[in-house]
């Protein structure tokens, strides 16, 4: 950004317009909130599923039904706490049941709320225009409310049942938010802010992560007595954001495009940008209104009938199925098991590092993704976490053997996460919007976002079972599939950065060998410094 740009942000930075990004973002807090929270307090809810259900669950380190570890199946106390032990009687049973019935209760918490993500991600663009983006974001903050409702009273029901209704629920509203949270901050912001502002929500993901993951420390909420609290907290957040909401100007990009109303939209441009002259923005919004009117809006069916879209749509889920099936969702939650695994004396406080970490470097990436390119970013990450996943095996392969072994497993479980923050993380996303013209666009985004959440769903129910299925290798899958993540995105993804819609769609027409992608590429950078 050059001095007289950076002087314009300055200037149309305004208390209304922090105000507004602010409170929309508090939306992506809680969808990280949501994710990072159940990791902690496994044993703990497990302990409490197992006493509500009436079964024993067993100790996950029991090597054989003898207990050659110095365990006997069967008894040991739920969760390592004081308790109940399994009778006699029901040692026969809940060896055979026990660990199979807690681990599906389980798998279905974590992995209940992408459901609703799922469901939710196709209603965005609907519901956006219907309400407009503050209306709709003061409506699905009642799924928040009533979601962490029911999580915060699990103990005065059947606990499985209400834990994993409320997080379906609370699933819906963010796959809601996901939507509607990047739509209104873009259509607020300036110009010259748009993309730093763009870029707040992946923080306010990875801050909500390391706060529940704080909070989670038994000593704080992450015990038997408070883990209901602790579920239920971002309710407050959801509190907070409505009350807020009602102080924060509609978006005047959908008061003028959508609604027709420029007197309404210039007077939500002047909260916003305080006393600038709001002309050129209007003039703005009327180009853009008549550029979406000159192209007819493509439906999810045509998305997908047409060969136009075909690479691009290839690409855009692929780029989605990524981020996802890496592992690094298997590593939010359940990094806390997985650091037990690797013998880590403190594993919840092995977690929180990986907080303070993913943090950290969500804000180093902001600043690499706009010097560096977004596809040379993309393969370094997933090289990254492919050496990391491998050097992970490895640790967890050979604890057994060398104790010191613990550390490389950390090490690379926080390389994997710093890897992930570099590319894969943010840049899918970055990449879908870009590939895709006025008309598409939005059909594409839902199905990128249903692809997305689908991912996270499949690898939140099926990764505690595979992890007990392959003990130390199971991130060997991750390495053999983040592999092909790499070849696929070094022989298809096209450079994004600096380049027109016009430039990337020419790339794919053109493209008939994976070969030439690279060359085309240079061809088009070289006529442009031409």
């Amino acid at each position: 950004m050059d001095k007289k740009s950076k002087m314009q942000a300055e200037k149309h930075l305004t208390g209304t317009l922090v105000l507004s990004v602010f409170t929309a973002v508090l939306g992506f807090f809680q969808y990280g909130y949501s994710l990072g929270v159940i990791n902690a307090p496994q044993k703990v809810i497990e302990a409490h599923y197992g006493r509500v259900l009436g079964i024993a669950p067993l100790d996950r380190r029991a090597t054989n039904t003898s207990g050659e570890d110095g365990t006997v199946p069967g008894m040991e106390p739920w969760g390592g706490t004081e308790g109940t032990l399994a009778s006699p009687a029901d040692i026969g049973e809940g060896l055979a049941t026990s660990p199979h019935i807690l681990t599906m209760y389980w798998s279905l918490s974590v992995s209940v709320f992408a459901v609703g993500g799922m469901v939710s991600s196709f209603t965005v663009g609907w519901i956006g225009d219907r309400l407009g983006r503050v209306k709709a974001m003061l409506v699905v903050n009642v799924l928040s409310v009533a979601g962490n409702l029911l999580m915060g009273l699990a103990k005065f029901g059947p606990s499985h049942v209400l834990i994993i209704a409320g997080r379906a629920v609370t699933g819906l509203y963010c796959g809601l938010s996901s939507g509607l949270v990047p739509m209104y901050v873009s259509e607020v912001s300036p110009t010259a802010l748009r993309g730093a502002l763009g870029t707040l929500h992946q923080l306010a993901i990875v801050t909500g992560i390391l706060i529940s993951q704080v909070l989670g420390l038994d000593f704080l909420l992450g015990n038997d007595e408070m883990w209901p609290l602790l579920l239920g907290l971002s309710g407050v957040a959801a509190l907070l954001q409505f009350f807020l909401l009602l102080l924060c100007p509609e978006s005047p990009r959908y008061l003028y495009i959508k609604l027709g109303k420029v007197e309404e939209a210039k007077k939500s441009l002047k909260r916003l940008r305080g006393n600038c002259d709001p002309m050129k923005e209007i003039a703005e919004m009327e180009k853009e209104k008549q550029e979406a009117a000159s192209e007819k809006k493509v439906s999810i069916r045509q998305l997908f009938a047409s060969s136009k879209y075909k690479q691009a749509v290839i690409v855009a889920l692929m780029v989605q199925i990524s981020q996802q099936f890496s592992g690094i969702n298997a590593i939010f939650y359940y990094s806390t098991n997985i650091f037990e695994r690797a013998g880590v004396d403190q594993p919840v406080y092995a977690t929180i590092g990986v907080g303070v970490v993913n943090t950290v470097f969500t804000v180093i990436s902001v600043f690499l993704v706009e010097k560096a390119g977004r596809r040379s970013l993309f393969l370094a990450g997933l090289m990254g976490m492919l050496i990391s996943a491998v050097a992970m095996t490895v640790g967890l392969a050979l604890l057994s053997q060398f104790a010191w072994m613990s550390y490389v497993s950390m090490v690379a479980i926080f390389l994997f996460v710093i890897f992930f923050e570099v590319g894969p993380g943010p840049i899918p996303w970055f990449i879908v919007a870009e590939l895709f013209s006025q008309g598409p666009r939005p059909a594409a985004i839902a199905v990128a976002s249903f692809c997305n959440w689908a991912c996270n769903f499949i690898v939140g129910m099926c990764f505690q079972y595979i992890a007990d299925l392959c003990g130390p290798y199971v991130f060997v899958i991750f390495a053999v599939l983040l592999l092909v993540f790499f070849l696929f995105a070094y022989f298809k993804v096209p450079e994004t950065k600096g380049k027109s819609f016009e430039e990337i769609a020419a790339v794919f027409r053109r493209k008939k060998l994976p070969a030439k992608a690279m060359t085309e590429l240079e061809d088009l950078r070289g006529s442009e410094e031409a």
